[in-house]
């Protein structure tokens, strides 16, 4: 496969469904249970300048991905019947809905859904190996530290992601993850977007949010090792600290690799994205080809006539 361009078209996988975004317009296609594909695109938003420069895109652009992909999950969750439809509310929604209406509480659901969502991970894989790294006798000195904490983090991070790749609903995302990445590549390619030419492309995509994740964990412990190193913090609670006020930062040193990484086809880049494709054989897999036409449907309705995308 020989890529010919570079396109800022991303993409993700949801319930039955995918969301791509483009400079101009995000598109998510959600299949029904009965074959039917529904469709809803919305314009881009637009961004104030600060957060288009280098380091604070990154902060930016994980947030919102994270809070518009939480929205578009919700999203195709609402066109699957619930096995307990039938099951009448109890007294405490009953409450929440008189008080808050039908539309408010499903504001309230997105939002706290959306700050679990947000949290969970920065939680297990930066807080929790910090809290515990705190743990560590200061007779091992701090580098020993920093490493042992690098090193619970990654392997939770495996561990998180093998366990659920396993599970047989959140399979068949990893499997619309994979269309994904294949009807990008296709695109790049600069191929027809059809289900025979997005079949026959990679499913490991460099500009992956696993491999995004992964370089966040790597970065976090480069960075918390420097800093510790300064400032010996052995307290759990202020380590815990440190790591969230460096977060912002570390969020941005890794979308700045990640972009240089993507983009770049030279020796460097690829040995530095070598680790986050290995990563992906955990949630990205082979789809069929229903999946793949749910891609395809996305990444029409955001392509730009203007090559806007390029990158």
């Amino acid at each position: 496969m020989t890529t010919q361009k570079k396109t800022t078209i991303g993409g993700q996988a949801i319930i039955e469904g995918i969301v791509m975004k483009g400079p101009k317009k995000s598109c998510t296609v959600v299949r029904r249970a009965n074959g039917e594909l529904v469709s809803k695109t919305e314009p881009t938003p637009s961004r104030a300048p600060i957060w288009e420069k280098p380091i604070f895109r990154g902060a930016y652009t994980l947030f919102t991905a994270m809070k518009e992909g939480m929205q578009a999950i919700n999203y195709s969750a609402s066109f699957f019947e619930d096995e307990e439809a039938d099951v009448p509310p109890s007294k405490f929604e009953l409450w929440l809905e008189k008080k808050f209406g039908s539309e408010g509480l499903n504001k309230i659901i997105l939002s706290i859904s959306t700050v679990i969502g947000i949290a969970l991970p920065i939680g297990l894989f930066i807080l929790l190996p910090s809290f515990l790294g705190g743990f560590v006798p200061k007779t091992w000195g701090v580098l020993a530290r920093n490493v042992l904490e690098g090193c619970v983090r990654v392997i939770l991070f495996l561990l998180f992601m093998w366990s659920v790749s396993h599970m047989k609903d959140i399979r068949r995302t990893f499997e619309y993850h994979g269309a994904e990445h294949k009807t990008i590549f296709c695109y790049e390619a600069g191929e027809e977007l059809t289900v025979e030419n997005v079949r026959k492309q990679g499913k490991y995509h460099p500009r992956c949010g696993t491999s995004f994740m992964f370089v966040l964990i790597i970065i976090a412990t480069i960075v918390s090792s420097i800093v510790f190193s300064i400032i010996d913090i052995t307290n759990p609670f202020l380590r815990m600290l440190a790591h969230l006020i460096l977060l912002p930062l570390v969020v941005g040193i890794s979308y700045e690799f990640n972009r240089y990484a993507g983009r770049s086809e030279s020796l460097l880049s690829r040995a530095l994205r070598w680790p986050g494709l290995m990563v992906q054989h955990l949630t990205v897999f082979e789809p069929d080809d229903s999946m793949i036409e749910v891609a395809i449907t996305a990444m029409k309705a955001v392509i730009p006539g203007d090559g806007s995308d390029e990158w």
